[in-house]
């Protein structure tokens, strides 16, 4: 997300705006997922998250100031919580992500059939009781808690005034590094969601058990954002 204000998108159609979302989380997901499939079995958690981080960064830039950069649920109804979006928009942009999310592990899913390979989608959804062996309570509170400073960092880089001659439009590079390292933490817990797109995306491929898990990351991230946008004004 750059700028979770609904002034820096009204100058845009709902249309444009919510293609624009589509078009970033489409991004998001096809980083963080790709990266997973095909670079972290052998070179771990890092460039995953510095691929997810480097996707909304990217992402921000060229398409931020038409939609306002979201590319996730949480993150909208976080800004819509926080008085930055008006809330009749929260359902498209939502619709809009989700789309995007799987859209983009249709892809990747696609890449692995044509060269005849596996693309393992169990392996990087999320999940708890996983290598760490962190249980249910553990990762709701570890969602909740991680999206809920996310969200604040998001809303502070971009609130009015925050940014100055020297500082301006530096915001999606703070929310880009802020995405990476709460994946670095996030990561071994339970895959890192953070986003409810990123998570139904990889879910809808991962069979059973990854499916059973899901409505643990439809909810936790979104409590984590209602919360901070909640209490921004705080």
């Amino acid at each position: 997300m750059t700028m979770a204000d609904a002034s820096a998108a009204a100058p845009h159609s709902l249309f444009s705006r919510l293609i624009a979302e589509l078009f970033g989380t489409f991004m998001l997901v096809f980083g963080v997922i790709g990266a997973a499939l095909f670079f972290a079995p052998k070179g771990g958690a890092l460039p995953v998250a510095l691929a997810v981080g480097i996707a909304v960064l990217a992402s921000a830039y060229a398409v931020g100031h038409i939609s306002g950069g979201h590319f996730n649920p949480a993150v909208t109804l976080g800004a819509a919580a926080a008085g930055r979006m008006p809330w009749r928009d929260v359902v498209p942009y939502i619709v809009a992500q989700l789309v995007g999310g799987i859209l983009a592990t249709l892809v990747l899913g696609l890449f692995a059939v044509v060269s005849g390979k596996t693309a393992d989608f169990a392996a990087v959804s999320n999940g708890y009781d996983l290598s760490l062996g962190i249980t249910l309570p553990g990762v709701l509170i570890a969602e909740i808690v991680v999206t809920g400073l996310f969200l604040y960092i998001i809303l502070g880089v971009t609130a009015p005034g925050a940014g100055n001659h020297v500082t301006a439009g530096f915001a999606p590079l703070a929310i880009g590094l802020a995405l990476t390292m709460f994946h670095i933490v996030m990561i071994p817990v339970d895959n890192a969601s953070l986003n409810p797109a990123r998570s139904l995306a990889t879910a809808i491929l991962g069979g059973a058990v990854p499916l059973q898990q899901l409505w643990v990351f439809l909810v936790a991230p979104p409590v984590g954002a209602l919360i901070a946008g909640f209490t921004w004004k705080f």
